[in-house]
């Protein structure tokens, strides 16, 4: 389901002049700017870490865990880190939508939905999972449950409910298949952590990717992820939203939805190129110092609501996907993506995935063993635009770490770029390209020509 207005993330991205104190009970939190503050920061093994996000429903034709379980070699093959599993637990028959339903509308938040497995089957996907070196975490709705969720009759006390006793949805939204929860209940808290415990001590899940978090009070989160950190200190907790006091004791690291809005902008013309250095100016001016974003030109709202990559981002699909990995924070990866994927997955019903070969499945492997190895694509590495002549068509940055360098090459247009300047200190010296091994030298200020939405990412060399 779609979660926010452009309008409203892009003015919540660039609020000034607040501080950060903790919110009370609220229905969609506002942003608190406070980068004089820093960030939780993150386990080190997300530094270098891919996220690859499963819709679990449309991965196979099976549809199943046990078909996710099956196809980890050529996942962890791909170079993936992290598998964020979409949700997993049986969804809500009253008010559901469509035939299947939204996997965010949870019936029981200890069960797994039949129509994927059973326990036994995710315990097999996470076991053969840590065995190949990757983590999992879950997809977590902490805002709301199905209207048959179990604890609504349970526990009615746990729910907003109007003067006559009847829950509520979420407002502001068309979500009429779950409930809002109250979170001015203390029990709703400890409710929510057994639930997430469970998880992480029976499982062994690696954290938790959490839905439309700015709906939950960020008092909340600190409260309950610091009950859950006892547990497993490394846990990986991602928010799905844009506030910046969400990384002060709470997440590791927050979703750049305003830069994925920017990214469309760019490619269709609708804004220049430096409306990318605007955008992270704003998250400098906003967020903690240390903090870090989520960057993906796609997942399962985007390619369900907004449209494919390809659709949204015409030729610069490519070039921006570049610009996940190689700009500081953790790149994004929506299953299907390393395949062409080039049709909107329908949501509330089945629809497969056709896998097949394609060259975007080497182009992923290449990032994805990039971000995973390179010490100047870990997330935090010092990073900063290049200037060029031509600022408007280019985008031009440099990593760098440990004595050793990246740099991206970005037309972000549709017209050939000749005869253009680079001037950078970092320019000079040898490189090879990842993509082509291609061996250049250059100097401080040096040449440059790239063809339409061409891109270069150029490592040090000895």
């Amino acid at each position: 389901m779609r979660r926010f207005s452009l309008a409203w993330r892009l003015g919540a991205a660039l609020l000034v002049g607040l501080t950060c104190a903790a919110l009370g009970v609220s229905a969609a939190e506002k942003p608190q700017p406070c980068p004089e503050q820093t960030a939780i920061g993150m386990p080190d093994w997300v530094r270098h870490a891919v996220v690859y996000e499963v819709n679990i429903r449309q991965y196979s034709e099976a549809g199943t865990l046990a078909a996710v379980t099956a196809d980890l070699p050529r996942i962890r093959g791909l170079g993936v880190d992290v598998l964020w599993l979409m949700p997993i637990h049986p969804i809500g028959e009253q008010n559901r939508k469509g035939p299947l339903g939204s996997y965010y509308s949870i019936r029981d938040y200890l069960a797994v939905n039949p129509e994927f497995g059973t326990k036994e089957d995710f315990r097999q996907l996470v076991t053969a999972a840590h065995a190949q070196g990757l983590r999992v975490i879950l997809d977590w709705v902490g805002n709301h449950t199905s209207w048959d969720n179990p604890m609504a009759k349970e526990h009615p006390e746990y729910y907003v409910r109007d003067a006559k006793g009847v829950f509520q949805p979420p407002t502001g939204f068309d979500w009429t298949d779950v409930i809002q929860l109250d979170f001015a209940n203390p029990a709703v808290l400890e409710a929510q952590y057994a639930q997430m415990a469970y998880w992480v001590k029976e499982f062994g899940v690696n954290g938790y990717r959490c839905d439309f978090a700015t709906g939950v009070p960020t008092s909340y989160w600190d409260a309950l992820f610091a009950k859950l950190r006892q547990l497993r200190p490394d846990l990986f907790l991602l928010s799905e939203s844009e506030l910046p006091q969400h990384q002060l004791k709470a997440f590791n690291v927050n979703y750049a939805f305003s830069m994925a809005e920017t990214f469309d902008a760019v490619a269709q013309g609708r804004a220049g190129v430096s409306h990318l250095d605007d955008n992270l100016a704003a998250m400098r001016a906003t967020f903690p110092a240390g903090a870090a974003r989520l960057y993906y030109t796609s997942n399962h709202d985007r390619n369900s609501w907004d449209g494919t990559e390809f659709e949204r981002l015409g030729g610069g699909a490519a070039p921006l996907a570049v610009l996940t990995y190689v700009i500081d924070g953790v790149p994004l990866i929506y299953n299907g993506q390393e395949i062409g994927l080039d049709r909107r997955l329908q949501f509330f019903e089945r629809d497969p995935i056709v896998w097949r070969s394609h060259p975007l499945t080497g182009f992923y492997r290449t990032l994805n063993q990039l971000k995973r190895t390179h010490p100047a694509l870990a997330t935090g590495a010092a990073m900063r635009r290049i200037a060029t002549t031509r600022n408007d068509a280019l985008y031009a940055l440099v990593r760098e770490a440990q004595g050793q360098r990246v740099v991206a090459l970005l037309n972000l247009t549709a017209r050939d770029v000749n005869d253009v300047t680079a001037y950078d200190p970092a320019l000079a010296g040898n490189w090879q390209d990842v993509f082509t091994s291609e061996k250049v030298t250059f100097k401080a200020t040096t040449p440059l020509a790239l063809k339409a939405w061409q891109f270069r990412v150029l490592v040090s060399q000895p």
